[in-house]
């Protein structure tokens, strides 16, 4: 059942990208959505089981398959194979689901492209990759996965490869990515020089990297132990890969531009499951963070960091997608401050209730594109609600979600996320009190921005009827222009004509995202409003998404800061909920009373400019390894030294060669002559030696 989860969207990729380009879009569109149906059928059926089962010695469920020993060198052995426990199982079903419901949305979007097969090759193609990372049993397998995502990010991205700024875009999250690669691969280096092994579960004859540091000590907080070289430098190389991955402080400048590439593929990669990829891999090595404290604090303060830098940068973006990419890096600043703060589980409960009003708002945003002529710019739309009546709602749903709306999913997930880093047990001092304020603080910001991107873009005067459009639909302002509408221009409304909602293809999965970003919260309710609401018959029910975890997650605990003791109160908890609910509600008033009247108002230069982060970059970083590049190691290494050497030597030897072919030049007198001559020195030095012996 695993290999079908596998590789069935291996199978559609291979299919489409061989045979793609002589098939019609419905038979491309049946293959790609086929494979990925296949997958996810897979999948519930495997979690199925998985629940059947009982549980190991260690109180785990796991279904385990191995196809064969991959690398085995002395020590090091590295299986083809492929695990199912709670938390990949968990992990498997939303990225198939959620991956499904794209796949569909983007059969109706990328309708009319030229290279409509090469798109669902490579977003089946990311499938394979992405699934792989997940059903991983080791390290390794788990770094083939989060490279082959990476690749298809690249591809996916730069789709629009005849435009530069998608090309631009393509190579800076490539680059960017290979930065925190780097220290990952250093990670998993590191962990095998410890532990010998890289395994994620007990084999034969080998126990498992976490079985093994579960029995370490947890490290001094001292910052020493950062280059002790154990468990701390770890945990920091294995985050400085989610850095990039995950797109957090420094590493998060590539995200907002992979917007360059198609809405849906925002909507899968960009929000839903590969940038949720760091945050699983940390949530998977908890064992190891649990036991190293500095890591946590460092992960901890730039989760925070990244939280609220992100949402005061999209405070100020007019591009609809890049609002919503800023909100991305946000909310999984927010997964990095849990899972710094201890909380592994409220960590993927968010990743969890995120890819459901994430991948929502970014569909919805697409469904407004599309209407739009392709135009993103929401200074040129306004009053499109009575046009777009099921965009419109699903995208309210999500907003609500995303802003902390109380019994909506993102309430249940942020709550407990503000909550277990307020009373968390690990971060020193008074640290965990100062995040969680910052935590609060980007909460309120997040209700005011999305709110106002749906007053902007729903309410008020209707603007795209005096918006100019170019050729792409795109106004100046925008980073990059949109790619040229092949999709027909009446069905979106043409240059004046009214937007119409998009078609059931493309709302289907709106409604269905919509739903689970209103209800899915119910499965992780907080342990403080079970007790004061809910009947005790149903805590069970109510908190059983981090029961069906806890066999997998350890809860790191360092006596001696506070923590204990407010964690265990129910009152206090329940203060904060109610705290977080009026801090959302009321920035949720904040934004529509001030969108409403002034929905164009001029927002901070600074913020707009995105703190000038790109531009810092390019000035302190790639323009000068540009002019390294240029004039040491292209000018002077490659054209001065390599070829200078290369180019010299031939010269020489040609030099060398005319000098010599003047001893051959024909003449039988002159070989005659040389003869003799060469009989003379020979009985010369014979009798010069006789004579000196």
């Amino acid at each position: 059942m695993l290999r079908v989860i596998v590789f069935a969207p291996l199978l559609g990729a291979i299919i489409l990208g061989l045979f793609g380009k002589r098939l019609s879009e419905r038979i491309i569109a049946l293959i790609a959505c086929s494979s990925i149906a296949v997958s996810t059928i897979a999948a519930f059926a495997a979690f199925a089981k998985l629940l059947a089962q009982q549980p190991d010695s260690a109180g785990v469920r796991r279904i385990s398959d191995t196809l064969f020993t991959w690398i085995q060198v002395g020590a090091f052995r590295a299986d083809f194979a492929f695990m199912l426990d709670p938390l990949s199982g968990v992990m498997i079903l939303f990225v198939t689901g959620v991956g499904l419901l794209i796949h569909i949305f983007a059969t109706a979007y990328m309708s009319g492209e030229d290279s409509y097969y090469r798109f669902f090759t490579y977003l089946n193609l990311f499938m394979f990759m992405m699934i792989t990372l997940v059903l991983a049993d080791n390290y390794l397998m788990m770094f083939v996965g989060w490279e082959g995502v990476g690749l298809c990010s690249y591809l996916l991205i730069g789709y629009y490869f005849l435009r530069d700024y998608a090309n631009d875009a393509a190579k800076k999250a490539f680059i960017v990515n290979r930065i925190g690669d780097f220290g990952f691969a250093l990670g998993v280096m590191l962990i095998f020089y410890h532990f010998n092994t890289i395994s994620f579960i007990d084999k034969t004859g080998i126990a498992s990297v976490f079985t093994l540091a579960a029995n370490k000590p947890i490290e001094d907080l001292a910052s020493t132990a950062l280059f002790a070289g154990g468990l701390t430098t770890i945990a920091i190389l294995l985050f400085i890969g989610a850095t990039g991955k995950s797109a957090q402080i420094p590493l998060y400048v590539w995200l907002p531009d992979a917007m360059a590439g198609p809405t849906p593929v925002s909507a899968l990669i960009h929000a839903a499951t590969m940038v949720t990829a760091g945050v699983y891999m940390i949530v998977r090595s908890n064992m190891i963070f649990g036991k190293a404290p500095m890591a946590l604090t460092i992960v901890a303060v730039v989760g925070a960091l990244t939280a609220f830098f992100a949402a005061t940068i999209g405070i100020a973006q007019w591009n609809i997608k890049k609002v919503l990419a800023y909100s991305t890096v946000s909310q999984l600043g927010y997964m990095f401050l849990a899972c710094g703060a201890g909380a592994f589980g409220p960590a993927f409960f968010h990743v969890v209730t995120h890819a459901f009003f994430k991948a929502l708002l970014f569909l919805g945003s697409g469904s407004v594109i599309h209407a739009m002529h392709h135009n993103e710019d929401m200074r040129t739309m306004g009053g499109l609600s009575k046009y777009l009546k099921i965009t419109f709602a699903t995208m309210g749903a999500g907003t609500l979600a995303i802003a902390g709306f109380p019994l909506l999913s993102g309430f249940f997930s942020k709550d407990e996320i503000l909550w277990k880093v307020r009373s968390s047990t690990v971060l020193p001092g008074s640290l965990g009190t100062i995040l969680w304020l910052l935590g609060l603080l980007t909460a309120a910001i997040t209700a005011i921005y999305m709110t106002r991107m749906m007053v902007i873009t729903f309410f008020g005067e209707e603007r795209f009827r005096n918006a100019h459009h170019d050729d792409h639909g795109h106004s100046g302002h925008d980073d990059h222009k949109a790619h040229d509408d092949k999709h027909g221009h009446d069905s979106h409304g043409g240059h004046g004509g009214n937007p119409h909602e998009s078609p059931l293809a493309m709302t289907i999965p709106l409604i269905v995202l919509a739903i689970l970003s209103v209800v899915g919260g119910f499965m992780g309710v907080p342990e403080g409003l079970a007790e004061k609401f809910l009947p005790h018959s149903l805590h069970h029910y109510t908190h059983s998404f981090y029961a069906f975890l806890q066999p997998v997650i350890s809860v790191p605990v360092i006596a001696g800061n506070g923590g204990e003791a407010l964690a265990k109160d129910h009152g206090a908890e329940l203060v904060s909920t109610i705290l977080s609910s009026i801090v959302a509600l009321v920035a949720i008033g904040i934004g529509y009373l001030v969108f409403r009247g002034k929905p164009l108002m001029q927002m901070p230069a600074f913020l707009e400019n995105k703190y000038f982060i790109d531009e810092i970059y390019d000035a302190v970083i790639v323009n000068p390894l540009k002019a390294i590049s240029t004039t040491g190691l292209w000018k002077f290494v490659d054209v001065v030294i390599i070829d200078g050497s290369v180019n010299g030597l031939a010269k020489l030897v040609n030099l060398t060669g005319s000098g010599l072919r003047y001893l051959q030049p024909g003449i039988t007198r002159l070989y005659a002559a040389f003869i003799f001559g060469g009989a003379v020195f020979v009985i010369g030095w014979f009798f010069y030696v006789v004579v000196n012996r």
